[in-house]
């Protein structure tokens, strides 16, 4: 699954990249946890929604806070995704996300990142939900690298496949290949949601 991330490019990094004319304004964000103000990218804008869907057909946005991830072996039927899948896509900016391993009698996390430097765009989805808008992340089976720390992963989507995914195009939603990524084991801090500060991006020693 993805239940943290990190996103603190320069906004104008995220324009350029995204082939955007402009990016709402956002601050550096270290542990960033469903329920918050997420950047999102549709069509030929970026916005900022709270991360966890609400379905238009929820009684209450409550439900959200189950929503942070839709597994892509069945986004394309789940009646909670479905017509988002159909209607409204996204793509998630990110400069790495966190995994958690069971070590030594606690879960010890790491942070994932892109080996090329540049950043992750997560494969999403968004929804409208009275006045209310929201987003998922779309998660796959790791691939032979993650899979030292976790089972599932987000759906990466490489820039090639940008405009595909985001006009509904069918696109495999696998794993990115193992090269695309790195990773390495930090601080127990992030564990606390309510921290979020650069250093928890750095080495933990061991």
């Amino acid at each position: 699954m993805c239940g943290r991330y990190a996103l603190h490019s320069n906004p104008a990094v995220v324009a350029l990249l995204f082939g955007l004319s402009e990016v709402p304004d956002y601050a550096p964000r270290y542990n960033i946890a469903p329920s918050a103000q997420v950047l999102i990218v549709r069509g030929v804008e970026a916005a900022t929604v709270r991360w966890g869907l609400v379905p238009r057909w929820a009684k209450d946005p409550s439900i959200g806070v189950k929503m942070k991830n839709a597994r892509a072996e069945s986004v394309a039927e789940k009646p909670s995704f479905r017509e988002a899948y159909r209607k409204r896509r996204c793509l998630i900016p990110a400069n790495g996300f966190y995994e958690w391993k069971p070590e030594g009698g606690h879960k010890q996390p790491y942070y994932i990142y892109p080996s090329g430097g540049a950043l992750f765009a997560f494969a999403g989805l968004w929804e409208q939900w009275n006045d209310l808008q929201t987003c998922t992340v779309i998660t796959t089976e790791a691939n032979e690298k993650m899979a030292a720390v976790a089972d599932r992963m987000p759906v990466i989507v490489s820039p090639g496949e940008y405009s595909a995914w985001l006009r509904g195009d069918e696109i495999p939603l696998r794993a990115c290949p193992a090269s695309a990524i790195d990773i390495r084991r930090v601080s127990r801090a992030v564990n606390n949601a309510r921290t979020d500060a650069p250093d928890l991006l750095e080495p933990d020693a061991q």
